[in-house]
C-alpha cells in the first residue's frame, strides 16, 4: 500500500507516510508510491485544517524499507492514536516496553528533519539517522508548556529483526519522548487552565479564597475531560506548586477501572475517587469540587451543572453546582466589572460603561462609541490633582494614581466627597521616565508599583493599598529595569516588562509571602519565565486566567497586537486587528468586554467582531479594575 493524499484547507498537498485523515466523517484518500531507498527529508508541520480533523497512523508494511520506518514513526507521533499504539509498532519489542512518550513532548518550530548515517549498515547491520531541528518549547511530564530555545539533535537507530514475512527494519533506539513541529502540537494538543487554591489566600482570616490558573495540554481529541481530571488530581505543576494548595487528599487518583468520564444527559458529572478521598470532610470535598468544576468550565459542548464526587465504594461524597462553587470561590478575579477608565484630556480618572460584542457605534478616528466618559467620583476624578497613570482596586472602592511628573502615588476613595492624602510612595529620580509606573491592584486588595530609580530601583507592594511600603525582593532580574507591573487578579502571579541590554521582554513570576498572622510578610517575585520569547514587548495586561494580550514587534517586523499564553505558548491565529501607534493596552478577564488601547487615534476599543472604535481623541492610560 502506498502513501496517503488527501485535499486539506486551501491547497493540495501530500499527506506523509503512515498516516489517514478522517473529517466530518469523510474518509478523503489517494495512492502515491513510497521510496524504500535514499535520504529521508525533512518532516514539514501539517498545515492547521479549518475544521476539526482526526488523524489516524497507519502500521509500517511488512517490507518497508528504513526510509519508510523512520517516517511512518514519525508521522505517528503527529496522530490521535490515544496510547501511541502504532508508533510502538514501529519499534522492536524491547524499544517499546522502554519507550515513555508520555516523559517529554519537543515541540520543534517546523518538524524534525532526518539525516541519515552516509556509511550505511554498521557492523551490527543496522541504520543510523540524526534527528533536528530548532527547539521552541518543551512539555513535560505534566503537561506543562515551557519556552526552550535552541538546536535540537537526537540519533535515532534501526536493526532488523524477524518477523512473519521474514527479515524487518525496526527502531531500536527511538527519540526520548515525543517530538513534533508546532503546528502539530497546537493541532492535537488543547490549552487547559486546571485550579488550584492560593496557598496564602489573604491575610484575613474571612476572606474568600482565590482560584489560580494552571495551565497545562491535554491532547484535544483523546477525552480531554477525562485527562484534565486526571492532571487536576496529580497535583500542581512545578513550577506553580510553592503558591497554591490542592484541596484533594495527596494520592487521590480515578477508582481503579475507571476509562472515561462524561456528564449524563442532565449535564451533571460523577467522578468516582480512590480511597484516599473516602474520609474527607463536607467542607473540604465541596472545596475539591469547585476546583474540578472551573478546571473542566470549557471541556464539554455545553457547561458541567453539577458535579458529583463518590466514595471508592460508590456513595456519595458531596455534590456541588456551578452557583454553589461561585459562592465558595466568587474569582471577585473575574473582572465583571462594566466600566472602563483612562485619563483624559484634563488629566482627570475618568469611566465609561463597556460595551459587548459590537454594540457601540463609529469605527474610525473621530467617532465615538457607546457611552460618554464621566469623572470618577472622589479626589482622583475632580481634577485637582493631574496623574499620569492609574490602576483601580478590583471592588472599585479606590484608585491609585501616579502624579504628571512620575514622582508621587496616591491612594484615593471612588466616593463623592472624599479627599485626597499625601503620597503613598514617594519617587527621588531626577528624570520622569525613571519615576513610577503604572500601579496595579491584585485580588487580595494589595497595590503594587515600581519605582525605576538608577540609583534605587524597587518593586513595592502595599497590603491593602495603604501603610508602609513592603520592598519586594527580585532575585532573579540580574540587574534588569521593571518597566511595567501588572499583577494576576490571583495575587500569585506578576507580568513584568523588564528592559536588559537594550531589549524590552515579558516575564512572568510567581509571587511567595512568608509571614503573617499580623507580622509584615516578606514577599519575593521568583521563576521569572519569558512569556513572549520571539517579541519585543511595549505593552501588556492580563485577559484571562493564563493569557494576556501584549503589543510589540519580532525582530525586524511591524507592532502587532497578540494574546499570549502566561507560560511562553504563541497560539496560532492570536493576533489581533492592527492599529496605529499602540502605547498602552488593557483588557479585562471577562472576555466579553472589549480591548482598550491608547493609540495615535486616542481611545479606542475593540469589541468582539467588530473593528477597532474611537472612544475619544484625547486621552491616555486605560485600565479596567486591577
Amino acid at each position: 500500500m502506498g502513501a496517503e493524499r488527501v485535499r486539506r484547507g486551501r491547497g493540495r498537498r501530500p499527506l506523509r507516510a503512515g498516516l489517514i485523515l478522517a473529517c466530518s466523517g469523510a474518509l478523503l484518500a489517494g495512492c502515491a508510491s513510497m521510496p524504500d531507498s535514499g535520504d529521508v527529508r525533512g518532516v514539514q508541520a501539517t498545515q492547521g485544517p479549518d475544521t476539526p480533523v482526526r488523524v489516524f497512523p497507519m502500521a509500517p508494511r511488512d517490507d518497508a524499507g528504513p526510509v519508510e520506518i523512520v517516517q511512518g514513526f514519525l508521522e505517528a507521533l503527529t496522530s490521535d492514536d490515544p496510547q501511541f499504539d502504532v508508533a510502538r509498532k514501529y519499534l522492536t519489542a524491547d524499544a517499546s516496553k522502554k519507550w515513555r512518550p508520555n516523559s517529554s513532548t519537543v515541540v520543534l518550530a517546523d518538524g524534525p528533519s532526518t539525516v541519515p548515517d552516509h556509511g550505511g549498515d554498521d557492523a551490527e547491520g543496522g541504520r543510523t539517522y540524526t534527528l533536528t531541528g530548532q527547539k521552541i518549547a518543551t512539555v513535560n511530564a505534566q503537561q506543562a508548556y515551557r519556552p526552550d530555545d535552541g538546536p535540537y539533535r537526537q540519533t535515532l537507530h534501526l536493526t532488523k529483526v524477524d518477523g512473519p514475512e521474514g527479515s524487518q527494519w525496526r527502531i531500536d533506539m527511538p527519540p526520548d519522548g515525543v517530538v513534533l513541529g508546532d503546528s502539530d502540537f497546537q493541532r492535537i494538543y488543547q490549552p487547559v487552565d486546571k485550579y488550584y487554591f492560593a496557598r496564602d489566600s489573604s491575610s484575613d482570616s474571612d476572606a474568600q479564597p482565590e482560584l489560580v490558573a494552571d495551565p497545562v495540554y491535554v491532547r484535544g481529541q483523546i477525552d480531554p475531560l477525562t485527562q484534565t481530571v486526571k492532571s487536576l488530581l496529580a497535583g500542581p505543576t512545578r513550577w506553580l506548586e510553592p503558591a497554591v494548595r490542592s484541596r484533594f487528599p495527596s494520592g487521590t487518583q480515578l477508582k481503579e477501572g475507571t476509562k472515561s468520564l462524561s456528564p449524563d444527559d442532565q449535564n451533571k458529572l460523577k467522578v468516582p475517587l480512590n480511597r484516599k478521598a473516602d474520609r474527607v470532610g463536607q467542607a473540604q470535598c465541596t472545596e475539591m469540587a469547585t476546583q474540578l468544576l472551573f478546571s473542566i468550565g470549557d471541556l464539554t459542548p455545553s457547561a458541567v451543572d453539577e458535579v458529583e464526587l463518590l466514595r471508592s465504594d460508590g456513595s456519595q461524597l458531596c455534590v456541588l453546582s456551578q452557583g454553589q462553587a461561585g459562592s465558595i470561590a466568587p474569582r471577585r478575579t473575574a473582572g465583571h466589572s462594566p466600566y472602563q477608565y483612562f485619563l483624559d484630556e484634563k488629566d482627570r480618572l475618568v469611566r465609561m460603561l463597556g460595551s459587548r460584542g459590537g454594540s457601540g457605534s463609529g469605527s474610525g478616528s473621530g467617532k465615538r462609541a457607546g457611552s460618554e466618559p464621566e469623572p470618577v467620583p472622589g479626589p482622583l476624578g475632580n481634577g485637582d490633582q493631574a496623574l499620569r497613570s492609574a490602576a483601580v482596586s478590583r471592588d472599585e472602592e479606590r484608585a491609585a494614581g501616579v502624579s504628571l511628573d512620575g514622582r508621587s502615588l496616591f491612594v484615593g476613595s471612588l466616593a463623592s466627597g472624599a479627599s485626597l492624602g499625601d503620597p503613598v510612595v514617594t519617587s527621588r529620580a531626577k528624570s520622569e521616565n525613571d519615576r513610577l509606573t503604572t500601579p496595579s491592584w491584585d485580588g487580595r486588595g494589595d497595590l503594587w508599583v515600581a519605582d525605576r530609580d538608577p540609583k534605587d530601583p524597587r518593586l513595592l507592594l502595599l497590603e491593602k493599598g495603604a501603610g508602609e511600603p513592603i520592598e519586594v525582593r527580585t532575585p532573579e532580574l540580574d540587574g534588569g529595569r521593571i518597566e511595567a507591573v501588572r499583577v494576576a487578579a490571583d495575587g500569585v502571579r506578576v507580568a513584568l516588562l523588564v528592559t536588559e541590554d537594550g531589549k524590552t521582554s515579558l516575564r512572568i513570576g510567581r509571587v511567595e509571602r512568608q509571614g503573617g498572622s499580623g507580622e509584615r510578610p516578606e514577599v519575593s517575585v521568583v521563576g521569572l519565565r519569558l512569556a513572549a520569547p520571539q517579541m519585543e514587548v511595549t505593552a501588556m495586561s492580563w485577559a484571562g486566567g493564563s493569557r494576556l494580550v501584549v503589543v510589540g514587534r519580532e525582530s525586524g517586523g511591524v507592532q502587532q497586537i497578540r494574546y499570549v499564553k502566561c507560560d511562553g505558548l504563541t497560539p496560532s491565529g492570536g493576533v489581533l486587528p492592527g492599529l496605529n501607534g499602540v502605547n498602552e493596552i488593557a483588557a479585562s478577564e471577562d472576555d466579553g468586554l472589549p480591548l482598550v488601547a491608547h493609540s495615535d487615534d486616542g481611545i479606542v476599543r475593540l469589541p468582539s467582531g467588530a473593528a477597532w472604535q474611537t472612544v475619544v481623541e484625547k486621552g491616555t492610560a486605560p485600565v479596567y479594575p486591577g
